[in-house]
């Protein structure tokens, strides 16, 4: 299946399920069965495209705060003599939505301090999931 054209006249039973007369385009895609209403993977349509999810690598973020602007170490996490330090002031978001307040918080990274930048790719998932672009296909099952 590569998007490729074809004629009704030639291939009647096709055009029923192809109204469109052009076959999908799954070149480089992974096949995901349709949802119809498991509510798996809801709101997807059939033969609907669906882009992959982000994953961050090499990327300690101390201070759960994924959005672009805010301050993050890219290396592994090591203290010991080579390590730089950043000292924060105020108060951070946690992994479970509350605050935490300290007036000097110390971390140590053997790495690199960068700003986030996480626009590049917006409404994807920003955590630690991967799940590569797909399309929802109808499997039938024939009993002969």
């Amino acid at each position: 299946c590569d998007g490729r054209a074809f004629a009704k006249e030639q291939y009647p039973v096709l055009a029923r399920a192809y109204p469109t007369l052009r076959l999908p385009d799954l070149r480089g895609e992974f096949i995901r069965g349709w949802d119809d209403g498991r509510e798996v993977d809801t709101g997807r349509k059939l033969l609907s495209a669906q882009g992959a999810t982000l994953l961050r690598t090499a990327m300690l973020d101390y201070y759960n705060q994924d959005t672009t602007g805010t301050s993050g170490i890219v290396g592994m996490g090591f203290n010991n003599e080579d390590s730089i330090t950043d000292l924060r002031e105020g108060s951070f978001k946690m992994p479970d939505g509350t605050t935490f307040s300290d007036p000097v918080i110390v971390m140590s990274d053997n790495g690199m301090q960068a700003t986030i930048l996480t626009s590049i790719r917006s409404g994807y998932a920003k955590g630690i999931t991967v799940r590569p672009r797909s399309i929802a296909l109808n499997y039938i099952v024939r009993a002969v």
